[in-house]
């Protein structure tokens, strides 16, 4: 049984969508605040979080940023309809999905059950090899999914779910050109609608976390109007 954490200060939506996650199967805790949410998560973390950006005490992008300062789980913002700008920067720090407010319980249960899937087999579940499952390395670039590692030039980099399975896509064929399109296949279930500007963001956070190893990475190109392709040389 998964366990998922709901941090979100309307406690409409805590009532109601745990009552719903746990009558699909999931563990759920609930909090309030994000201080109390991560006075938790340093005890023990859950398998993903969904966030609340605007909350008491420290908001959803200050509880994410510590966050991905210790660990890669995933991590869905729920969002208002006009926090577009939140969204953007959300993604950019880490996040793997935002789903806006008003929102489908539905949807959102969907979104959760397709990053745990992705969770899963990076985590090992599917232990067939296979060209998603075995090591690959490309130039400087080496990628184990089943432990979910990255390292570029021997120093390890830490990516989200979604950060590892576009590099991924890029790097299995370097030199050949992914569209956007592509790319969300890659990293979101056919029911689950993302825009390329997602996409775009993904690509973005993930450049900087490279650059972490490298300042002058620069393996993954970016074709304007077309998409992105991985450079090996």
């Amino acid at each position: 049984m998964s366990k998922i954490a709901l941090v979100d200060d309307d406690r409409n939506i805590l009532t109601s969508v745990s009552m719903t996650l746990e009558a699909e199967g999931f563990e759920v805790e609930t909090y309030n605040d994000g201080q109390s949410a991560l006075d938790a998560f340093n005890k023990k973390l859950p398998d993903m979080a969904v966030l609340d950006i605007k909350m008491p005490r420290m908001d959803g992008m200050d509880l994410l940023q510590r966050l991905r300062q210790k660990t890669s789980m995933p991590v869905i913002f729920l969002t208002s309809k006009d926090d577009e700008i939140d969204e953007v920067l959300g993604l950019r720090m880490g996040a793997d999905d935002y789903v806006k407010k008003p929102f489908s319980q539905r949807l959102l249960v969907e979104r959760i059950r397709a990053l745990l899937r992705r969770q899963d087999a990076l985590d090992g579940a599917e232990i067939a090899e296979t060209e998603e499952t075995k090591i690959m390395e490309r130039g400087e670039l080496r990628m184990d999914p089943l432990r979910h590692a990255v390292s570029w030039k021997g120093k390890d980099v830490s990516l989200t779910v979604t950060e590892f399975l576009l590099l991924q896509a890029l790097a299995q064929r370097p030199g050949f050109v992914k569209s956007r399109d592509q790319l969300m296949d890659v990293a979101y279930d056919d029911q689950v609608y993302v825009d390329d500007r997602t996409i775009d963001s993904h690509i973005k956070r993930l450049r900087k976390k490279m650059r972490t190893a490298d300042d002058d990475f620069s393996a993954i190109e970016t074709l304007y109007g077309i998409g992105y392709r991985y450079n090996e040389d």
